[in-house]
């Protein structure tokens, strides 16, 4: 990964995170840079929970990527255990250099070490450079995503 590191977000990343969370159509609608506060806590709540990993990537000392992966004991398929890839972002700046690859296959090899079976994502339908690239990356488009906002 040459001058990329991989680690578990820390309060001072907040800052970074939520303007690359915030820095497209659609988290420009559901964000709020300016109050870091519910960030706050949601970060909390993640590092006290060992099956979550929210993780930086990180080059120098900006923080340049994300993703959460959540790691979910199951009953079906014989007892396999999961992941979840959520909240993928790379910045701007680092588009189209590899480094969403590099995240992504981070994520995969986590999965591996946890001992999961299978690595779930969803993506936004309105996407469809993201379905492209998770395609590429060898997931396959195979179930129909339901939300119901609460």
């Amino acid at each position: 990964m040459g001058d990329l590191e991989i680690r578990r977000a820390t309060a001072s990343d907040l800052p970074a995170l939520v303007a690359m969370l915030a820095d497209d159509p659609l988290g420009a609608q559901r964000e709020s840079p300016n109050d870091l506060s519910p960030y706050l806590t949601a970060l909390e709540r993640l590092t006290a929970d060992p099956n979550q990993r929210l993780v930086v990537a990180v080059r120098g000392t900006r923080v340049v990527g994300t993703l959460q992966l959540t790691i979910i004991p199951g009953l079906s398929r014989r007892g396999a255990t999961r992941s979840i890839i959520e909240g993928v972002r790379i910045h701007a700046d680092e588009r189209g250099s590899g480094l969403g690859t590099q995240l992504v296959e981070w994520a995969i090899e986590e999965s591996r070490r946890q001992d999961c079976h299978l690595v779930q994502l969803t993506s936004d339908i309105s996407r469809t450079d993201a379905h492209r690239f998770y395609e590429r990356l060898g997931f396959t488009p195979s179930h129909v995503g339901f939300k119901l906002q609460l």
